[in-house]
């Protein structure tokens, strides 16, 4: 499947290695548009993670902005200029962080802004790349890469984190998913798993295949 797709989007939450696979693979595959999340660009973030209710509308406000930006930059450009694009995030990410983070009349706000704004024509990848974890294992992630506006995310945060994922991916049919356990695999820093990851893309043919050592 991986040479045929043109659109490959990496997610899954918090700490779980999808911006460093999306280059890793936007590095391995020919002829990439890269599309990246941009979090030190939201002036909003590490006062957010200081002040939750204070700041979770203009931080998602801001990540929402930056989003359709991006896509809209994309869309104008010409198809074939490249072969494949990765991103590192989906536009659905958005609001599965405004219903954790917004009060309910901020989501209602939120929800109008995103319907107003959504392009009319937002292309599904061909194919996503759902990185699940357990929170232990997100926390450490998170504490190593030491980025300072994430010092103050906590694991119960993570914990809701990863569970709206668990829970949106499961009734995911949009797009062919390949859902990597990235507790036991690692194919950002280790060169077997990021090969063996490669074949299993490849060798892909369902809509929905689970990559782990046992499956």
């Amino acid at each position: 499947m991986l040479e045929k797709v043109r659109y490959i989007a990496v997610e899954g939450p918090i700490g779980a290695g999808k911006t460093s696979l999306a280059q890793r693979l936007a590095a391995y595959l020919p002829a990439v548009k890269p599309i990246f999340e941009r979090p030190q660009d939201n002036p909003f973030l590490a006062r957010f993670y200081q002040n939750p209710e204070r700041w979770a509308l203009p931080t998602q406000l801001s990540f929402l902005f930056q989003r359709f930006e991006q896509f809209a930059a994309l869309n104008s450009e010409d198809s074939d200029e490249c072969q494949h694009i990765v991103a590192d995030f989906m536009l659905e990410r958005d609001p599965l962080f405004a219903r954790i983070n917004l009060a309910p009349d901020e989501l209602a706000l939120y929800e109008k802004i995103y319907e107003a704004m959504k392009p009319p024509s937002l292309p599904a990848p061909d194919l996503v790349i759902y990185l699940q974890a357990p929170v232990t294992a997100l926390a450490e992630r998170v504490y190593k890469r030491g980025i300072d506006a994430e010092r103050r995310v906590t694991e119960s945060y993570l914990e809701k984190v990863a569970k709206h994922y668990a829970d949106f991916f499961f009734q995911y049919e949009a797009s062919p998913l390949f859902v990597v356990d990235a507790a036991v695999l690692n194919p950002v820093d280790n060169e077997d798993d990021f090969k063996l990851l490669v074949e299993r893309l490849k060798e892909m043919r369902g809509h929905r295949e689970f990559f782990g050592y046992a499956g």
